[in-house]
């Protein structure tokens, strides 16, 4: 009996390990906070296509929130096969960390974001107050909505923008644009969250008189609340949004996942993928496809965060470490 009941022991060990082997493996993407739809059409597409080349099933999971907040859970030990982000300042996170490579950028074409976007402003239906331009946010009486500049991407492009406009102008420099940055953050009741729960803010509760996010966000809203409930304002210069990705290194290897986590991010630069970025209002890098969109990509006068602050690796602590210019203006405020 005891030889029987080793058998037995043996054989239900040997099914219990083989299982694993026969499961389909999974992919977890964790993304910035307003990029979930943009992932919810892609991952799809992907699994198509990655069905069609391997035959195998890949199960495909989303976590989305504020960017900083999720870097930093990926950090503290949530396990994502790859991070989808809207800006290098959290990646590079990631990499000091020995998460990602520290050469990530170079891992993947156009600097390891394969869209971009920029800021713009959305405002009520018949733009009651007029706003053309980023001096229309700092005037007395305007309610300003946008995320935390110090926790979320959206919220620092939003800060950089407003401050790289005032630098452009007459007589601009970085004192003037402080006193400018400063005079908008007074017009914000509040800070929230994220992109998502920006757009809530102003969409669904009702509060401020303008926000400001992605171009992208701006379809987002068109289909949840109507295209008849808002417009859309394009300042007459803003700043270029780029959109890093990278695997995690440790994760994929720890999982075996390393060929799907590759294969999933370049398939973002394939015909497919860039049609998807366009269809959700990213500016795909592909020259033709943005052509064919052109319509719903008005041209804007950008910057870059290299052309302006000399990259994330400045503009990040000037601006947003603590005892940034941020502090020392909310601190004012």
């Amino acid at each position: 009996m005891p030889a029987l009941v080793r058998q037995l022991a043996a054989a239900i060990l040997a099914l219990g390990l083989a299982v694993p082997a026969f499961a389909d493996p999974s992919l977890l993407n964790v993304s910035y906070d307003v990029a979930r739809d943009f992932y919810k059409d892609y991952n799809p597409l992907f699994q198509k296509y990655w069905k069609a080349k391997t035959g195998e099933n890949l199960e495909l999971k989303q976590s989305h929130a504020g960017s900083t907040k999720q870097v930093r859970a990926v950090a503290d030990g949530l396990e994502a096969d790859v991070v989808t982000m809207n800006q290098a300042t959290d990646v590079d996170f990631l990499a000091e960390r020995g998460l990602v490579a520290a050469d990530y950028a170079k891992k993947f074409p156009t600097n390891a974001s394969p869209y971009t976007s920029t800021m713009v402003f959305i405002v009520r239906k018949g733009n009651p107050k007029g706003f053309k331009d980023w001096s229309d946010l700092a005037k007395p009486g305007v309610q300003v909505i946008l995320p935390h500049p110090k926790n979320t991407g959206n919220g620092r492009y939003s800060y950089l923008a407003a401050w790289g406009y005032a630098l452009k102008q007459p007589g601009g420099s970085d004192a003037t644009a402080k006193d400018f940055v400063g005079k908008l953050l007074k017009n914000a009741p509040l800070f929230a969250a994220g992109g998502r729960d920006a757009t809530t803010t102003f969409m669904q509760r009702r509060i401020g008189d303008v926000l400001v996010t992605f171009e992208s966000e701006a379809e987002l809203i068109a289909r949840e609340f109507g295209r008849g409930e808002f417009e859309v304002v394009y300042p007459s210069l803003s700043i270029l949004t780029e959109f890093p990705v990278a695997v995690v290194e440790k994760v994929v290897d720890k999982k075996g996942t390393r060929k799907q986590a590759q294969a999933y991010l370049e398939y973002l630069w394939s015909k497919e993928g860039q049609e998807n970025a366009a269809q959700n209002y990213l500016r795909p890098r592909d020259a033709e496809l943005l052509k064919k969109y052109a319509a719903q990509f008005p041209p804007i006068k950008t910057f870059s965060v290299d052309e302006v602050f000399g990259g994330w690796s400045k503009a990040f602590p000037a601006h947003f470490k603590d005892g940034g210019s941020f502090d020392q203006i909310y601190q004012v405020k």
